[in-house]
């Protein structure tokens, strides 16, 4: 088996950094550098000064964002802190770089206070076309998010939203194989943090007519107790939000109990936490989406050896992999070509039917593209672009 541990840190070894900055104009003459600096830089600084929109005409505004972590929820490592944080950001950088042609600059910060994060980020916002919030835990990622969403330019969580839209469009695509409504899934998500609150949030309004939002009407949500319902004691006030649109039976249990006839497992959680025995009590032809990473909720082959029809996971060594890459590129594109203020649901639910309708050869095996599929970007661009200018 490949070691991917140590090839990757040979490579970061040997880079000293995934990314840098190569300009975008010659300064190998006297005229160069008047141009590029002073003194012929002061005009485009008085039309500025005159008309902040002109940022995004003149500076690198129009196409930047700041990948920005506090370094408390990496990968699975945990809250490994900002210099840790460091490569993760750049990898990121370097991935919207390559699928959206957008520059990114990772912004590791030595504080995981809500205040001083939601500060820090309103003084550096000028210079931004969007802002990327990474690998910051629950509930903390949900106040920082909130609190910046009046700052002008599209502020996104991509451990909540990215995964949310990716996991929206292999469901579209599994029900569509499996000739299910997906209005009348019975739902079931282990995992209560940031991905799987936001999967909660967009299930509730998976598509838009004129009047009405159309929903996953029976979805529940299990953290490390079981399933949060109506009678739990001293729940966090995210997870009573939950509560608002989720288990409307006020079903109680262990997620064992909840997974009895349910079409749909989310995991969002800890490896090995299913048996074959626990998907085989679920509706036939079940669909298992197992994202904890590196080791699934359920290896694929148990899964369906215990009845499941679809099975997906995070890891790019199996079938159907569930990756961030599929939506965020796409969507900070979308958004910085329309000069969106903000990231909306309309916009995250076009840009998962969008990336579902670019799943060619649809099959089993295929719910979704292929992360490397540079064509994936810009049709999910589009699509987000399109929502946001109509809204």
């Amino acid at each position: 088996m490949t070691d991917f541990f140590e090839r990757s840190l040979i490579v970061h070894e040997q880079l000293r950094g995934k990314i840098g900055i190569v300009g975008k104009m010659p300064v190998t003459s006297r005229d160069d550098l008047s141009l590029a600096y002073t003194p012929g830089v002061a005009r485009p600084c008085e039309v500025i000064a005159n008309d902040q929109s002109q940022a995004r005409e003149l500076t690198i505004k129009h196409n930047s964002v700041a990948v920005v972590s506090d370094g408390s929820a990496v990968l699975g490592l945990g809250n490994i802190g900002p210099h840790a944080a460091i490569p993760v950001m750049e990898g990121k950088a370097l991935l919207f770089k390559e699928f959206a042609n957008i520059d990114a600059w990772p912004i590791c910060l030595d504080t995981q206070d809500v205040d001083e994060i939601v500060s820090t980020v309103k003084r550096i916002a000028p210079v931004f076309g969007g802002i990327n919030l990474e690998d910051i835990s629950a509930p903390r990622c949900f106040e920082v998010e909130q609190q910046l969403q009046d700052i002008g330019i599209p502020v996104f969580h991509d451990d909540q939203h990215g995964t949310a839209i990716v996991l929206l469009a292999a469901l579209i695509n599994a029900a569509k194989l499996l000739d299910r409504d997906m209005t009348k899934l019975r739902v079931v998500i282990n995992g209560a943090g940031a991905a799987g609150t936001a999967i909660a949030r967009l299930l509730r309004c998976v598509g838009h007519s004129p009047d009405v939002c159309v929903s996953v009407n029976d979805v529940v949500v299990c953290d490390s107790k079981g399933a949060i319902h109506r009678d739990r004691s001293n729940l966090a006030e995210y997870k009573q939000e939950l509560l608002k649109y989720t288990n409307r039976m006020n079903r109680s249990g262990r997620l064992q109990d909840m997974l009895e006839g349910a079409d749909v497992f989310i995991g969002v959680s800890k490896g090995n936490l299913l048996s074959v025995d626990d998907v085989s009590k679920m509706a036939d032809d079940s669909i298992v989406l197992a994202m904890a990473n590196p080791i699934p909720e359920i290896m694929p082959d148990d899964a369906k050896s215990g009845g499941a029809a679809i099975v997906g996971t995070g890891r790019s060594d199996f079938p159907n992999q569930i990756n961030n890459v599929l939506a965020f590129p796409g969507l900070f594109r979308g958004a910085l070509d329309a000069c969106a203020s903000v990231i909306s649901e309309e916009m995250k639910i076009a840009a998962a039917y969008a990336l579902a309708a670019a799943t060619t050869d649809l099959s089993p095996e295929k719910i979704l593209p292929d992360p490397l599929d540079r064509s994936i970007a810009p049709q999910v661009a589009a699509a987000v672009a399109k929502a946001a200018m109509q809204e």
